[in-house]
């Protein structure tokens, strides 16, 4: 992965309908979003120079916005067709797609309205989101809130700021990621990935009432059924941990993840999750 600062890179960026350098994607500082954290983002992978289930992430970004009370002035096939050309453009064969919409800076206040809609559009190198083959997770206090108290199915920016609390109290512990729980104290997602645990020869995941439900984590479910492997959506509480026999995790940036460790209680790499790894790697680059 390229140490080089995002904002100092050769390349283009897709900038509210036109390819600019990539130097000059800029906004300013009063913009609304940036205060109030209403912007709504997108992730991808790009395999082979393809982005992997790319109408369904720019679906997402419009619903996301829909969710924060605006809409986008591109339709999912004109944000389509702007990730394969930026894409294109910065002749990527892997790597990352970071779609962002946000509000403009003709007002400040609480109230967003009469402020415009950008987009834009970034693609740019990417490699594994671990260096580990299996993660450390650490238990975080910070809980994901009611989904009468946040939009928890948006991709919106201001719902990360627990996140980055969480990965960030974890790396200083030395781990690699978070374990959060959600306002009920059940399980629900590290900071930017879905969970599954096997428990019985059966996968378990939260079901999706606080948190997002991704993308690789439908993906992922799809294929743990094409293998005869039962799925089971629910309510699961922090003390079931002791009886997974393997966990991962699951995310775009993440793609399948063995987790060999939540707090004090270790995990093998086992068959199941080798397996859908495996499958998972087979199915992006088909």
């Amino acid at each position: 992965m390229s140490t080089l600062p995002l904002d100092d890179r050769d390349g283009v960026i897709w900038f509210n309908g036109q390819l600019v350098p990539w130097r000059e994607a800029k906004v300013h500082v009063l913009t609304h979003s940036l205060h109030y954290g209403n912007a709504v983002f997108e992730g991808a992978r790009i395999y082979n120079g393809k982005v992997f289930k790319l109408t369904e992430h720019s679906a997402r970004l419009v619903k996301s916005a829909k969710m924060l009370a605006y809409d986008l002035p591109y339709s999912v096939a004109e944000l389509d067709a702007a990730t394969r050309q930026v894409v294109a453009e910065n002749k990527l064969e892997s790597g990352y797609v970071r779609p962002l919409a946000w509000r403009g800076a003709e007002v400040i206040g609480v109230s967003a309205k009469g402020t415009h809609v950008h987009v834009a559009i970034a693609a740019f190198p990417w490699g594994a989101y671990y260096e580990q083959k299996a993660i450390r997770l650490v238990t975080s206090r910070w809980k994901r809130p009611s989904p009468e108290s946040a939009p928890a199915g948006s991709k919106a920016a201001g719902l990360y700021i627990i996140c980055t609390l969480a990965k960030d109290e974890a790396l200083a512990a030395g781990y690699q990621d978070a374990l959060m729980h959600d306002y009920k104290g059940r399980l629900s997602e590290a900071t930017g990935a879905n969970l599954f645990l096997l428990i019985g020869g059966e996968l378990h995941t939260p079901t999706i009432e606080c948190i997002l439900n991704g993308i690789t984590r439908q993906t992922v479910m799809a294929l743990a059924q094409k293998r005869g492997i039962k799925v089971i959506e629910r309510e699961i509480w922090p003390d079931e941990l002791a009886r997974a026999t393997e966990v991962f995790l699951t995310g775009t940036a993440v793609e399948v993840q063995p987790v060999g460790m939540i707090d004090a209680r270790e995990y093998p790499v086992g068959p199941v999750t080798q397996q859908l790894l495996a499958d998972y790697a087979a199915l992006v680059r088909s």
